[in-house]
């Protein structure tokens, strides 16, 4: 029994000190503000603005959808530590209520969608350069209200960035002014935002929920349209797996291309991942580039 007792001892003793490293290894670097972020392109918007007076995590890995991700206790933990919490709202993570109500008063919350979103249940605004802007600047003032000393930085990051924004944009009106195509089929609702920008019509396999399954007769309304219309290209998202995509391409005689919705991207940054939708956005619609 003391054997046992012991035994037990020691690994209580273990996972404290496991515990604690862990605990160490997430705790902000000296010097810095720790915020969290819902998922990677909100942390990159983060560190683009916060520069080195902040450190980020991202509760969301990369690869795995938002909508399906449930937080775990480690993530909580990390939110009772953090200065800020960053997310995108508009039903984009459906688990965040849940969270939201045990957070303590003193977390500086930031939607960064609240009164952007202008399509109804969409929350995809971040693939609209001029709306990231302005999630930019709502990410700027919540790090300017946690940490008011570093107001000049927090606006000096933020005013870099949106002009990188601004230069993003006006490449998308310039490329895409010139397209022999306006609409473009995806395999789910997520680019509503962007083509309302550029004047384009973006026509879903799916709908605003990836997960979502088509229904039979709106896998045979979109292979009519793409006969029709003359589409050469089905655009999936990147990972190679998107089977629904791939089989209305294979049905309709179009190709498969990729545009990434940048939910939870593996690498780039937001500007060099827009530039490669760009790309193939211009070659899919026809745009002579």
């Amino acid at each position: 029994m003391r054997l046992q007792r012991g035994r037990r001892a020691a690994a209580a003793a273990l996972l404290t000190v496991l515990t604690a490293g862990c605990a160490m290894r997430e705790a902000a670097p000296p010097g810095t503000m720790s915020v969290v972020a819902t998922f990677s392109t909100l942390a990159g918007f983060v560190e683009q603005t916060g520069g080195d007076r902040v450190a980020v995590r991202t509760l969301v890995p990369p690869g795995v959808p938002p909508h399906d991700y449930e937080p775990a206790p480690r993530d909580r933990a990390a939110l009772e530590r953090a200065k800020v919490f960053v997310y995108n709202g508009v039903g984009f993570e459906p688990w965040l209520d849940r969270v939201l109500a045990d957070l303590p008063a003193s977390l500086v919350r930031v939607d960064a969608g609240a009164g952007i979103a202008a399509r109804a249940r969409d929350p995809h605004v971040w693939l609209d350069p001029v709306l990231a802007a302005a999630q930019v600047d709502a990410i700027r003032d919540g790090l300017i209200r946690a940490d008011p000393d570093g107001r000049t930085h927090y606006a000096a990051g933020a005013a870099a960035f949106r002009r990188e924004l601004e230069a993003l944009s006006r490449r998308y009106a310039q490329v895409l002014a010139g397209c022999r195509r306006r609409e473009f089929v995806t395999s789910h609702a997520a680019f509503g935002y962007l083509a309302a920008r550029y004047g384009l019509r973006e026509v879903p396999i799916a709908g605003i929920d990836p997960e979502g399954e088509p229904s039979p007769a709106r896998l045979r309304e979109i292979v009519a349209f793409i006969r029709a219309s003359g589409t050469a290209v089905v655009f999936a998202e990147p990972g190679g797996q998107d089977r629904v995509a791939e089989a209305v391409a294979r049905e309709a005689g179009a190709r498969v291309s990729t545009l990434d919705p940048l939910e939870g991207r593996r690498g780039g940054s937001y500007v060099t991942v827009m530039d490669d939708n760009l790309g193939r956005l211009a070659e899919g619609l026809d745009c002579g580039r």
